[in-house]
This record gives C-alpha cells, structure tokens and sequence, in this order.
C-alpha cells in the first residue's frame, strides 16, 4: 500500500535572504537637504570641496586658515547657475547612465574625519558603486580641470569607488550651449589617493595643534555680580 502523501509541505519554507546593505550606506553622517546639519558635518573634517585646493603642501595651511576662520566666499551667480543646473543634469545622468541623485555626506571607512557627498551614486549588479560628479562651466574643456580630478579621487576614496562620471555642462551667458552635457568616466588613481590623503592629514594635524579658543566674556547685566562672584546683599536696617 503507498503511504498517503500530505497535500501539505511539513518543511517551512525559507524566505531568500535580502541582499546585504552596501558598506558605505553604514557611513552617513548628514544630507545636504538639512543644510544646517549638513554644514556643521562638514566642519569637523577635510571634504572634497577641501581637498580640490590641495595641489601642493604649500597649500595646506590655505586650506586650514579657512576651515579656522572662514572662507569669506558666499556664492555669486555662477554658482547659483550650477545649484539651478544640477537638478537637471542630475536627471539626465539617472536616464543615460543609471547613477541616482545622492545628497548625502559620507565618511570613509574608519576615518570619520575624511568627508565627501558625490552628486549621483549608483551600484552595478556585482555591488561596485560609482559616482557622478556635476559641473556648469562657461569654458569649453580639453580636459577635466586638476582640481575637479582631485575631488574625484577623493570622493572615490571615501566610497569605495572604483569609477566616477564627470559630466559637465557649458554655458553663455548662463545659458546651456548643447542639447546634452558631455561626460567622461575617471578610473581611481590609488598613487594620487594616497597623496591626497597625506595632505588631508596634514590639514587635520595642524586644525588639531590650534590652542582652544578663549571664553567669551560676561556680557549679563553690567549692574549685577558676574554668576561666579557671589556677594551678600547690602545691608537693611529696615528689614
């Protein structure tokens, strides 16, 4: 006699495990959407913006007076023009290339000193991630500007990345010269890296050797005691 089979499965079936969460989705520190936060993120550490200036060793205390005191810089209407842009660029590249918008500030693996937050981050199927990195420019390049390639190599640092797409776009008079931007893919350079690095440490060991900045003075009520100097009330006879 064949045994009776169960119209059932006694054995539970095992759901397929969700795909690991990328390593660097672990190292976000802020998002530029809360810029407030974002900003004070970015002030405790060497950014890519940062980094960009970093050509030589005579460059570092530049870099440093500004992280100190300031850059003094607020913007002007080129700048204005590319934030206006990047939105725009930013959908092309998603379309053509399948590198999302990101707004995010990372950190690199075990240094949470060294930032960086790429225009577009995308992942390929075996989990490599590339960037995008966008540019308005009014000059037609032969070549990617040295600064721009060294804020790649560091953004490609922080991630992980192994290649990033620089897209730009040109303008006259704010306005875009050709239908689409134009782009070229940069491969990591791990001898430039390691150099960038060096000079971001430097950056960082001389923010640290900064005496501490001295108290404010008390600016309360100039006719009461100062909250550390105590003194007993004046003397009432008629109480």
């Amino acid at each position: 006699m064949q045994p009776v089979l169960s119209l059932w499965d006694d054995d539970p079936v095992t759901p397929p495990a969700p795909p690991a969460r990328p390593a660097h989705e672990a190292r976000v520190l802020a998002d530029s959407a809360d810029r407030v936060a974002w900003l004070r993120a970015r002030s405790r550490g060497v950014t890519a913006t940062d980094v960009a200036r970093l050509s030589s060793p005579r460059a570092v205390q530049a870099v440093v007076l500004d992280k100190l005191h300031g850059a003094g810089f607020g913007g002007n209407a080129y700048t204005d023009h590319g934030r206006a842009r990047e939105p725009e660029i930013a959908r092309w590249v998603l379309q053509h290339h399948d590198i999302a918008p990101s707004s995010k500030l990372f950190h690199a693996e075990g240094r949470p000193e060294h930032l960086a937050t790429p225009d577009g981050l995308g992942l390929l199927d075996d989990g490599a991630v590339v960037l995008a990195e966008i540019k308005t420019t009014k000059k037609d390049w032969a070549s990617i500007p040295r600064s721009y390639l060294r804020q790649v190599a560091w953004q490609q640092y922080v991630l992980g990345a192994e290649r990033t797409l620089v897209v730009w776009e040109r303008h006259v008079d704010f306005v875009p010269v050709d239908a689409e931007p134009r782009c070229r893919w940069v491969e990591r350079d791990e001898s430039e890296i390691h150099r960038l690095v060096g000079l971001a440490d430097a950056v960082l060991e001389l923010l640290a050797a900064q005496p501490e900045p001295e108290p404010e003075p008390w600016r309360g009520d100039p006719w009461q005691p100062e909250p550390w100097d105590w003194r007993p009330p004046p003397y009432d006879p008629l109480r």
